[in-house]
């Protein structure tokens, strides 16, 4: 899979979920997926040490 179909699965998939959630539940998904992006990013600099 190359960036461009990646990109646009995520989108997709973001549209989908923001179709099917209230607006709370989003303002959650969003912060948890930030973190899990930020920890998987420290996880990642760590590992390169």
């Amino acid at each position: 899979m190359d960036y461009a179909e990646l990109t646009s699965l995520i989108t997709a998939l973001a549209n989908v979920i923001a179709q099917n959630t209230s607006e709370e539940q989003l303002e959650i998904l969003a912060v948890v997926f930030t973190q899990l992006g930020d920890t998987l990013t420290t996880i990642l600099t760590l590992k390169q040490r």
